[in-house]
Parts: structure tokens; sequence; C-alpha cells
């Protein structure tokens, strides 16, 4: 079972949709927050391919004003809401049952820019170039924010992606975080 790490809901946890093939083991997400501790303040953060929202949840447990969830299975949506009522976290958080990277657009149409967005596609399959290009394009990081891509860690994802440049690739066993800025 998945548990909030630190901040205001650690020890918390976390259930998970019985359909999550590969939630972030809390080892990762241990350490990729490590790293975000300083940006997290107040921030406005995305989870993308949220699948239980233990990295969101982690993000507003330490600091972050708010984040949206967004999955495009029923029963990890519902499972994201009684983990943030656990948590009692619901009051910072909205989340979207939408297919991704297709419904970017009706993200951006009802949210702010974000300064952190977080996404945990699946592995097998995924077209993180394209992924990235609709975040940039639909412009749902703010022009100083962090995206983060977790990914598998023999791939290496480009240099540079439209207007973004990756700026750290860090790495926990068969898992891969590359950032970008």
């Amino acid at each position: 079972m998945l548990r909030v790490i630190a901040g205001t809901a650690r020890g918390h946890k976390l259930a998970t949709p019985r359909s999550a093939a590969r939630p972030t083991l809390d080892r990762v997400r241990e350490a990729v927050f490590s790293i975000l501790h300083t940006k997290l303040d107040g921030v406005r953060f995305l989870d993308l391919f949220a699948g239980s929202g233990a990295n969101g949840i982690e993000a507003l447990s330490r600091g972050a004003a708010y984040c949206a969830f967004v999955d495009s299975d029923a029963q990890a949506i519902d499972i994201i809401g009684k983990n943030l009522f656990h948590t009692k976290l619901t009051h910072k958080a909205r989340s979207y049952q939408l297919t991704l990277p297709q419904s970017l657009g009706a993200i951006a149409s009802t949210e702010s820019p974000f300064g952190i967005v977080y996404c945990d596609p699946p592995f097998a399959g995924t077209g993180y170039a394209q992924l990235i290009l609709q975040i940039v394009e639909n412009q749902l990081l703010m022009p100083d924010g962090l995206l983060l891509i977790e990914h598998e860690s023999h791939l290496q994802l480009p240099p540079s992606i439209g207007t973004l440049t990756r700026q750290r690739i860090s790495q926990y066993g068969r898992v891969g975080i590359t950032f970008f800025a």
C-alpha cells in the first residue's frame, strides 16, 4: 500500500485502483519530492495519469496550494476522491476523468497554468514527445514552471521539446524522471 511520505498528511495510507499497473514507488516519490521541496510552497500542481493520486497528494501535503488530478479511469478518479477525503485535502483539489494527451485542451480551458506538471504515463507505447508538445501548446505550464516525466530508466528523452529544455535526469532502479523547464 502507498503512503504519504511527508507534510500535513504524513503517514496516511493511500488506496490504489485495481487497474493501476505501476504506481510511483514510495522511494521514488520521496526522492523526487526532496528535489522539489523548495518549489512546492503555494504552487499549482497538475498530476497527469494520476492513478491513486499519490503524487498530487504528496505535493498538497508538502505545501502545494492546489492540485488538479487527471486520469482516464473512472475507478482511479473515485479512489483519488477517497484518498483526498482520507487525507483531508479535498478542498485543495479537483479531479478530471479525461483521456490523455487528447484532452489536455479541456484542462487548459478550465484551469490556469501550473507551476509543476507531473506525468506518470504507462511505460508501454507512450508518445512522450507528443505529450510534452501538447502540454506546451495548451499552455498548461507557467513560463517558469517545471515538467516532470516518469519513464523507464533506459529511455532518454530529447534535450529539448517545444519551448522546454531538459534540466535533469534522475534514475531510481528501472524508473527514470526527466525534468524539463
